[in-house]
């Protein structure tokens, strides 16, 4: 059997309940103010997303970056663009994309909500991106390639 820390059993008994608990260990908000500048977040998780489904960047490398909503729809974006890469005969390739303009709003204390600009060599693309301040660092809570 192993044994707590002393003083360990005392603060979990503090806590009270198993909700309290659970809650404690929840992902914690962060204020706004103790968190980095987003815009340059913005461009590196679009870049990311954008080299996701173009089938050169393996999405678990943005799984730190976005919750499990964002994440499971990201996922299942990119198995679908792979395979229709792969019915057409298509091989992956690095995608060329200049970001346009990026615009943001803070609609409550440590989170933001953006839309970034896309100019692609076919077409210009907007992602729609909800970010809120978890554990002292932004992650994308809602994620749309439109």
């Amino acid at each position: 059997m192993a044994m707590l820390p002393a003083g360990s059993a005392h603060a979990f008994r503090a806590l009270g309940s198993a909700a309290e608990l659970s809650e404690f260990f929840a992902p914690q908000r962060t204020s706004a103010t103790a968190l980095p500048e987003p815009e340059p977040f913005l461009r590196n998780i679009t870049r990311g997303v954008l080299e996701v489904l173009a089938g050169v960047r393996e999405v678990d490398q943005l799984a730190r970056w976005l919750t499990e909503d964002p994440y499971r729809k990201l996922v299942t974006r990119s198995n679908l663009a792979t395979r229709a890469r792969s019915a057409r005969g298509v091989p992956a390739r690095r995608p060329v994309h200049m970001i346009l303009s990026v615009h943001q709003s803070a609609p409550a204390d440590g989170v933001i909500e953006s839309v970034v600009i896309v100019q692609g060599p076919a077409r210009t693309r907007a992602v729609a991106l909800r970010l809120e301040g978890m554990d002292g660092r932004w992650r994308a809570t809602s994620l749309a390639l439109l």
